[in-house]
C-alpha cells in the first residue's frame, strides 16, 4: 500500500504513519496540500496529515484541504509529541523546525534562548537536516531523530507535557465508510442569520450526540463567510446520526455538507 505523509523521513507524520505502512512502502511530500491531492487523484492509496495539536490546535492548512478536495477520512491516529533540542555544537544562532514545533515550544526557547532566531520550516525533519548541514543551526524534533552528528542539548521542551498531535489517515472517496465510533464532516450553509450556529449546534444536542471539535474556515468567497469543520462521537450508520445530518442539510441548502467519514481512534508513540 503506497502511503504519503510529511517529509522527510523522521518527522513526527512519518512517525504516525508507520501504523499503517511499511518504511518501503511510505512516500513523502513537502505540504499537506500535495499529501491531499495526491490521494484524491489516486496516485497514492493512503495519505496521512496532522489536523490537530493539543497546544497549538488545528492545523488550518489540513482543514482547507479536507473541505476543497474529494477524500475520505478512514482511520485516527493520536501521538504523543516529544520534542528536543538538537545541534552540532552548544553554539548556535538560528533555532530551525515546523511552524508548530516552534510554538509548542514557545516558553522553553524565550526562556533559555531568548535572542535566538526563529527560522520556520517545511517540517521537523527539515529543520534537523539544516543542523546537520550547519553548526550555527539548532533543530526542534524528536530526540530519536539526531543520530551522528547532532547532541540532544535538551529533552521533553515543549511547553506542556501533554503534548500530542492527531493525525487523519485519508483514502480516495470511494472508500469512505460509515462504521466507526467518530466522524468527521465539513458544512457551508451558504446563507447567515441571528441563530444559525445555534440551529446546526442543535441538529446534534437534540439527538445526544457529542461535538469533540467544531471549527470555523473561511470560505474564500466573501469576508465574513465561513465553513464549520465538525467532528461528533458518533458513526454514520447510527440512526441518530442519520437524522441529526438530514436536518443539518436541511440547514445547509443553499451550501452542502461533506461526509469525510466515519473511522475509529488509534493510539501510536
Amino acid at each position: 500500500m503506497r502511503a504519503l505523509t510529511l517529509g522527510p523521513a523522521g518527522t513526527y507524520s512519518h512517525r504516525a504513519t508507520r501504523a499503517i505502512a511499511t518504511d518501503d512502502e511510505i512516500e513523502f511530500a513537502e505540504s499537506v496540500t500535495s499529501i491531499v491531492e495526491g490521494v484524491a487523484g489516486g496516485e497514492f492509496e493512503r495519505g496521512v496529515i496532522p489536523v490537530e495539536n493539543s497546544i497549538e490546535g488545528s492545523v488550518s492548512e489540513s482543514l482547507d484541504a479536507l473541505a476543497e478536495r474529494n477524500v475520505a477520512v478512514v482511520r485516527e491516529i493520536v501521538t504523543p509529541i516529544r520534542h528536543a533540542l538538537l545541534a552540532r555544537t552548544g553554539e548556535f544562532e538560528v533555532v530551525a523546525s515546523h511552524a508548530q514545533a516552534l510554538a509548542q515550544c514557545r516558553s522553553y526557547l524565550d526562556r533559555e534562548y531568548p535572542n535566538a532566531t526563529l527560522e520556520a520550516v517545511a517540517s521537523t525533519a527539515r529543520g534537523v537536516e539544516r543542523a546537520r548541514e550547519d553548526a550555527g543551526i539548532a533543530a526542534i524534533g524528536h530526540p530519536d531523530t539526531a543520530g551522528e552528528g547532532l547532541r540532544v542539548l535538551a529533552e521533553d521542551i515543549q511547553d506542556r507535557d501533554s503534548n500530542a498531535t492527531r493525525f487523519v489517515v485519508i483514502a480516495p472517496q470511494s472508500e469512505r465508510t460509515e462504521a466507526g465510533g467518530k466522524t468527521s464532516i465539513v458544512a457551508y450553509p451558504g446563507n447567515d442569520y441571528p441563530g444559525l450556529l445555534l440551529e446546526l449546534l442543535e441538529c446534534f444536542a437534540d439527538r445526544d450526540i457529542n461535538l469533540s471539535r467544531i471549527e470555523s474556515r473561511p470560505s474564500g468567497e466573501r469576508l465574513g463567510d465561513y465553513v464549520f469543520h465538525i467532528d461528533f462521537n458518533a458513526g454514520l450508520y447510527e440512526d441518530r446520526a442519520a437524522a441529526a445530518l438530514e436536518d443539518l442539510e436541511a440547514l445547509c441548502e443553499k451550501g452542502w455538507v461533506k461526509m469525510l467519514g466515519s473511522y475509529d481512534t488509534e493510539h501510536a508513540l
